[in-house]
C-alpha cells in the first residue's frame, strides 16, 4: 500500500511540473517584450540625451580656446588616463613695437613744425589763446635746450678727455699762460730750425707790398739766425736784401705761383719746399707758420 501511495505521489508530482512547464512559456514572451519595449525606449532616451549633448560639447569646444583656462579643461572628460593641455594664449605684442618709434631726428623734426605751425597761427590769427599757445610751446623747448646746454657743461667739467679747453683755454688767465708758454716753444725751435731749413723770397721791385714785407722778414731772419735767399722776379733791387739773385727759373723750378711778396720753406735734407705764404704777414705769423709747418701734424694744434 505504501508503494502505491508513494508511486501515485510521484506521478502527481511529476503532472504538476507538466503544468507548470506547460504555462511557462505562454508568460514568458510578455516579460520578455516588456523587458525588449523598456531597454528600447530607454535606449530612446540616451539617443536623445546624446543628441542634445553633442551640441553642448560642439559649443563648448568651439568656446573652450577663446575662454581657456580651467573651464577649457573641465568641460572635456577624456579619462583617467588622458590629459587636457590647456591651448597657449596668443603673445602680447607691446604697443611700442606695434607702433615703431620714431627716431629722434624725426621727433626733432616735429616739434619744429609744430613750432613754426603754432607761430605762423599766433600771427595770422593773433588771438590770445593763440599766443599762449605758441609762447608756452616755445618755452618748452627753451627748457630743453638750456637742459642740454647744462648737461654739455657738466660733462665737460667731469670728463677731462672731451674738454678741449685744456688744450686751448678760452678764458682769460689760461690763454695768456697758454700763449707764453706757446711763444717760448716756438722761439726755441725756430733757433733750431736755421740749421737744417732755409728760406727763399721771391720779390718784384715794383711790388709795394714788398716793400713794406721785406724789413718785417729781414727782422725775423736775424732774430732767429735763418738764411734768406732773396730772389727778384723783375730783376730790380730791395733794401732789405742786397745780397739778392735774379730769377732764372728757381721759381718755375718750385712751382711756386706769379704772387709777390712769396716766402718758400726749403728742407735742405729732404731737399723739399713748403710754401710758407704769400702777400703781407707780421713777424709774429711768420714765425707761427714756419713753426706749425715744421712741428705741428694737421689737426693738432687745434
Amino acid at each position: 500500500m505504501k508503494t502505491i501511495r508513494g508511486n501515485r505521489r510521484g506521478r502527481f508530482a511529476a503532472t504538476l511540473l507538466m503544468l507548470l512547464a506547460a504555462a511557462a512559456p505562454v508568460a514568458a514572451p510578455a516579460q520578455s517584450l516588456d523587458l525588449q519595449s523598456a531597454a528600447m525606449a530607454d535606449a530612446g532616451d540616451d539617443d536623445a540625451t546624446d543628441d542634445q549633448a553633442q551640441p553642448e560639447i560642439l559649443e563648448a569646444s568651439t568656446a573652450a580656446p577663446a575662454q581657456g583656462g580651467d573651464f577649457y579643461c573641465g568641460q572635456r572628460r577624456l579619462g583617467q588616463w588622458f590629459y587636457c593641455e590647456r591651448p597657449k594664449a596668443p603673445p602680447k605684442t607691446p604697443q611700442a613695437a606695434q607702433q615703431a618709434q620714431a627716431s629722434a631726428t624725426d621727433r626733432m623734426k616735429a616739434i619744429t613744425r609744430q613750432l613754426d605751425e603754432l607761430k605762423n597761427r599766433a600771427i595770422l590769427e593773433p588771438t590770445e589763446a593763440n599766443v599762449i599757445a605758441y609762447v608756452r610751446y616755445q618755452r618748452e623747448q627753451l627748457d630743453r635746450a638750456s637742459t642740454f646746454s647744462d648737461t654739455w657743461q657738466r660733462a665737460l667739467w667731469q670728463n677731462p678727455d672731451i674738454d678741449y679747453t685744456l688744450q686751448r683755454p678760452v678764458s682769460t688767465l689760461g690763454k695768456r699762460a697758454w700763449s707764453d708758454n706757446r711763444s717760448a716753444t716756438r722761439d726755441q725751435m725756430l733757433e733750431r730750425l736755421g740749421q737744417r731749413y732755409g728760406m727763399f723770397y721771391f720779390f718784384a721791385q715794383s711790388c709795394a707790398a714788398c716793400e713794406v714785407f721785406s724789413p718785417i722778414l729781414r727782422s725775423v731772419a736775424d732774430s732767429h739766425r735763418m738764411t734768406v735767399m732773396a730772389v727778384s722776379t723783375d730783376g730790380g733791387p730791395s733794401r732789405s736784401f742786397p745780397n739778392y739773385v735774379v730769377d732764372s727759373g728757381q721759381r718755375q723750378r718750385m712751382g711756386v705761383p706769379l704772387a709777390t711778396p712769396a716766402l718758400v720753406l726749403f728742407d735742405t735734407v729732404t731737399r723739399k719746399t713748403v710754401p710758407i705764404g704769400f702777400g703781407v704777414m707780421s713777424a709774429d705769423e711768420i714765425m707761427e707758420r714756419i713753426f706749425m709747418l715744421t712741428n705741428t701734424k694737421p689737426g693738432e694744434d687745434f
